[in-house]
């Protein structure tokens, strides 16, 4: 019985925390916290925390290793494409430029990491140097705005970066958003249809099966939860361009990381990098991929962070980075490597959006914002130190 409690503290702690936490803004700021365009705010405002945690994870993964860099070159990404707008470039070639520099960005701090063996942590801190640097000298300490309505509203900048409302000549006239809500309940069926030809397969193929109950009480929970978000979102102005490019990007990565041959080796990297390269794995590899993936991610953080902010200055994206470790670790990932998943980067990240929105509702002050943040962090950790301490007490048992 005590192991099926610590195998279910383990695994939905901190969702629960995110519940009481959304609870506690929620009734903090009069419900003014679960108000629609709130919950717009917190999508489009947490966009850069999303992507930059998914790729953090990837190098979290390869043994607790991060990178520092990440907000500089988000800087030094969205600063190069937006001077390249003001001068008329074609947004297009921008958004290229600026996932093309976020890709040889991670190629260079992985080429150090993996095969010259400088330690991560010294690697990216002179890269979080070097970038912010270039970031003032390419802007030449000047904040450049973005004016093409076409980019800003493509990657969720402006007042109208929001789906059309498809379905709004369709059915009895309202106040909702009718794609919206119809697009969240679409969502929800294909979870169930998954969730019933997943466990097919799995019965199938003689694999271990959750029990039918919890399966059926944990599809109901995501569901609802899904209809619950589309509503909100339907009440105000719908779907958020950035909210689409978020389920993309956690897509592709949720994808990567429990379905290919490279998410297999990510973890096996971070549970015991010696055993998995007397495997015959490339371990160099992994970990150079896993930089690689962080740099375009950065780079694609660029081009919304700029959408975002419509425009770009040499002071964006300072503590970035720190947004994105933290929500990795408040998410489940091991600060040992080996654990994680997209699915705790979202909670980690919501998390970080929840409590930012909520204390700035309530009108208290970044500094205790900042506090907050890492007592949260802290927690996160011990627990995970608990836990293997646990596991290990119980392997030597």
């Amino acid at each position: 019985m005590g192991s099926k409690v610590s195998g279910f503290l383990k695994k939905y702690m901190m969702l629960i925390a995110l519940v009481a936490v959304v609870i506690f803004f929620n009734f903090a700021t009069g419900g003014k916290a679960l108000y629609p365009q709130n919950i717009t705010n917190l999508i489009a405002q947490n966009a850069y925390v999303f992507v930059l945690a998914t790729g953090m994870l990837l190098c979290i993964l390869t043994g607790g290793n991060i990178d520092l860099a990440v907000g500089s070159v988000v800087c030094f990404a969205g600063g190069v494409g937006a001077i390249m707008m003001d001068k008329n470039i074609p947004w297009p070639v921008a958004v290229v430029t600026m996932l093309v520099m976020g890709l040889l960005i991670g190629m260079w701090q992985g080429f150090w990491i993996a095969f010259v063996k400088v330690p991560p942590f010294i690697a990216t801190l002179a890269g979080m140097l070097a970038f912010r640097g270039l970031s003032n000298v390419v802007m030449g300490g000047f904040a450049y705005s973005v004016t093409d309505t076409t980019y800003l509203n493509v990657f969720g900048g402006g007042a109208d970066c929001y789906i059309p409302d498809f379905l709004a000549g369709v059915g009895p006239a309202t106040s909702l958003n009718k794609f919206c809500l119809v697009t969240g309940i679409v969502f929800a069926i294909a979870i169930v249809v998954y969730t019933i030809f997943n466990r097919s397969y799995l019965r199938k193929h003689d694999y271990k099966l959750q029990p039918l109950f919890t399966e059926i009480l944990k599809t109901v929970i995501i569901c609802a939860a899904i209809v619950w978000l589309f509503y909100k979102l339907s009440c105000y102005k719908g779907i958020p361009t950035a909210f689409i490019w978020i389920g993309f990007i956690l897509g592709i990565f949720a994808y990567i990381t429990t379905k290919t041959t490279l998410g297999r080796n990510l973890y096996a990297v971070g549970g015991n990098e010696k055993a998995t390269r007397l495997s015959g794995i490339n371990t160099k590899m992994v970990m150079f991929k896993a930089y690689t993936l962080m740099g375009l991610l950065a780079g694609f953080a660029g081009v919304l962070n700029t959408a975002r902010f419509v425009g770009a200055q040499p002071t964006y994206g300072t503590g970035y980075e720190m947004d994105a470790i933290a929500a990795c670790f408040i998410g489940g990932a091991s600060a040992y490597g080996g654990t994680g998943s997209i699915g705790g980067v979202i909670i980690g990240a919501l998390m970080m959006g929840v409590i930012n929105q909520g204390m700035d509702i309530m009108g208290t002050s970044s500094n205790y914002k900042l506090i907050v943040k890492g007592l949260v962090l802290m927690f996160a950790v011990f627990f995970d130190v608990i836990m293997k301490v646990r596991r290990k007490g119980g392997a030597k048992a």
